[in-house]
């Protein structure tokens, strides 16, 4: 099937986010406090597609309380943490919304990420994946995780579904 294709069947993204919506860097200070660094492209990208009237979720291996903190500043109320076989909880995830498998994009960057990928109608790698993870993605981005690669993909499905410009319009674009 073609990019384009899969695109328009696209209602859900789920993303992981350590190597997809940052740059997969940890830093702990002397107390054992974790940081991540967030794109803020991304959370407009997940503001648009949620504008849009599409859902957005996290799943992902590691447990943090920034995740939640990030998560609740974009609305997001789909995050699963603590993941380490992500094919059930995905497809529970998208049992629950009522889609199927064929409806949802999933963003990934390591071998955790490749079976669902591989289950979805649109799988993205980030453009610093694994290896594995990049042969067996739809799409792969032009930008490495944390640097927008959320937002790529916003982009990306509502081109395809020619919903972009009407969207950018609201923003007083042309």
């Amino acid at each position: 099937m073609r990019l384009d294709d899969r695109c328009q069947l696209i209602k859900m993204i789920l993303s992981d986010v350590d190597g997809v919506m940052t740059d997969g860097g940890l830093i702990f200070d002397n107390q054992g406090v974790e940081s991540k660094q967030f794109q803020t492209r991304d959370g407009m990208g997940i503001r648009i597609w949620r504008r849009a009237g599409n859902q957005f979720g996290i799943i992902t291996a590691r447990s943090s309380q920034i995740v939640r903190v990030r998560s609740a500043e974009l609305g997001i109320d789909i995050v699963r943490q603590g993941i380490e076989d992500k094919l059930p909880i995905g497809f529970q995830i998208i049992s629950e919304a009522g889609l199927t498998p064929e409806q949802v994009c999933y963003v990934g960057d390591d071998l955790p990420d490749l079976a669902l990928i591989d289950a979805v109608g649109l799988g993205v790698a980030v453009a610093d994946a694994a290896e594995e993870v990049r042969r067996t993605a739809n799409y792969t981005t032009s930008v490495p995780g944390g640097r927008g690669t959320i937002r790529e993909v916003v982009e990306l499905i509502l081109k395809n579904q020619n919903r972009w410009d009407d969207l950018i319009r609201k923003y007083g674009g042309k």
